[in-house]
């Protein structure tokens, strides 16, 4: 293989790159903490309408009595008092679309090293860039706006879109859902708002990119997606955070709307620093006939809750969820997904892969739920995970809950290692021990990262390359 096959689209990428960071002079002066003040701080800042101030103070109200997980991963290192909910990172941002010659220097820097620009010249649909609180780049091809899709920052389309951003918002997970819900919805900034008209096909992937930079930083972007009657879209997401050895919470919230014979994919490539806590909701509200499709990559933090949701709602809805978690040293993915068949005749297939190594522990979490009245469910869900040494783990925890007897649901699961036979054949071949480990896991991993676009298939291939090396002895 030559060295040309190997080299990102995104440009040149190292771990260096994800964990550079910009001095965070406007983190130093931001709160740490949550109180009413800065709730209120963080509506009026924003100019919001009097129901989303009274959504944010209830979702404080819920988030403050509300308890921590009592399962999964361990998050009683996580300090709420020490993080900073909400820190504008430029304050000229006055949250209108700009072109890229608009975003501060100090900012396009950090995307410049990232890749951002390059993702709109390989001829991406749209791309959308947050920084800390603020969204700082947001485009949409002309082709797409002529149509009536709206792709905007989510603070954008709330001024700009009010009545139809009040009749979606946290109705899919609402705040009194769970408490990293609640907390979302007190003080939730930025984000994505895509809403795609009836019969209106996208035929291009729709990007946005996330980042953290300060130390301690908290992120609670929202993505609000309504997908009409008959329309499809796909859009697709990274995230990143540098290295402090302080911190970091990730609480963003995704709700989508698939209306009736609608199609949406949603890909998102996760990859958090280790001292991040990154406990993401994600749900979808499938209508009849309507398709939806989750693609997920998480590697990175330190602690990991995901489980990406879909509710079938509607006769023949569809749900297929796809996901690779990668576990290093020190770092807890506890990650699956969640099905709710709630009308007859609809489908699903959910297909885990983990990769556990030097002492990393991966968890597949999952649930598949069929209610009395759905008749002929069909579901289907495969986890396999390979565990890369002897102080590595990985664990299943499948939950079904079959109410109706014409169901029909399947759970297989694997759990396997690295074959020294393989590995050997390979460096017969003239690859090392590492590179030949690597490939054999890139191999693993590849029905999950061929769904995703050229660009970030190639950018994961790097990033579990990156986390293998020095895997080996």
């Amino acid at each position: 293989m030559s060295t040309d096959t190997k080299k990102p689209i995104f440009g040149a990428l190292n771990k260096d790159t994800f964990n550079h960071r910009n001095d965070s002079e406007y983190a130093k002066k931001a709160q740490r903490g949550l109180s009413e003040e800065l709730v209120r701080k963080i509506s009026r800042d924003k100019n919001e309408p009097e129901w989303m101030l009274e959504l944010r103070l209830e979702g404080l109200r819920l988030f403050q009595e509300k308890p921590l997980p009592n399962w999964g991963p361990d998050l009683g290192a996580l300090r709420f008092d020490e993080i900073i909910y909400y820190a504008s990172a430029d304050e000229k941002t006055d949250g209108e679309n700009r072109s890229w010659k608009e975003v501060p220097a100090d900012i396009k820097k950090t995307f410049d090293r990232l890749g951002i620009p390059e993702a709109e010249k390989q001829m991406l649909a749209g791309v959308g860039a947050q920084y800390e609180s603020e969204t700082v780049y947001h485009r949409l091809k002309r082709e797409w706006e002529e149509q009536g899709v709206i792709f905007e920052d989510m603070d954008v389309a709330l001024q700009k879109h009010t009545e139809l951003v009040r009749e979606y918002f946290m109705k899919c997970v609402p705040p009194g859902d769970h408490k990293f819900a609640a907390l979302h919805a007190a003080v939730w900034s930025g984000g994505t708002f895509l809403y795609v008209p009836a019969g209106v096909r996208v035929t291009q992937p729709l990007q946005a990119y996330f980042r953290m930079n300060a130390k301690n930083m908290g992120q609670f972007e929202h993505t609000l997606m309504i997908i009409e009657d008959g329309a499809d879209a796909h859009y697709i997401e990274g995230c990143s955070a540098p290295k402090y050895g302080a911190n970091s919470l990730h609480a963003g919230c995704v709700e989508i709307f698939v209306k009736p014979g609608a199609r949406m994919r949603y890909s998102s490539v996760e990859n958090w620093s280790s001292d991040t806590y990154n406990l993401n909701t994600k749900r979808a509200m499938v209508q009849e006939d309507g398709h939806m499709e989750w693609v997920g990559g998480n590697m990175g933090s330190g602690v990991t809750m995901l489980y990406p949701c879909s509710i079938l709602l509607g006769r023949r809805a569809h749900a297929e969820h796809l996901g690779i978690a990668f576990a290093g040293a020190g770092q807890i993915q506890d990650t699956g997904a969640k099905v709710y068949h709630s009308a007859s005749d609809t489908t699903s297939n959910i297909v885990m892969k983990s990769v556990s190594k030097d002492g990393g522990r991966s968890v597949y979490r999952g649930l598949v739920q069929v209610a009395p009245h759905a008749e002929a469910v069909v579901s289907n869900v495969k986890c396999d995970a390979l565990i890369l040494d002897d102080h590595s783990f990985s664990d299943t925890i499948p939950c079904m809950k079959i109410q109706n007897n014409t169901a029909s649901v399947t759970h297989e699961a694997s759990a396997g290692r690295v074959s020294e036979e393989d590995v050997f054949y390979l460096q017969t071949r003239g690859l090392s021990a590492d590179e030949a480990t690597s490939m054999v896991v890139n191999g693993f991993i590849e029905p999950i990262v061929k769904q995703l676009p050229l660009e970030y298939a190639v950018e994961m291939n790097r990033l579990i390359e990156l986390e293998m090396e020095g895997s080996v002895g």
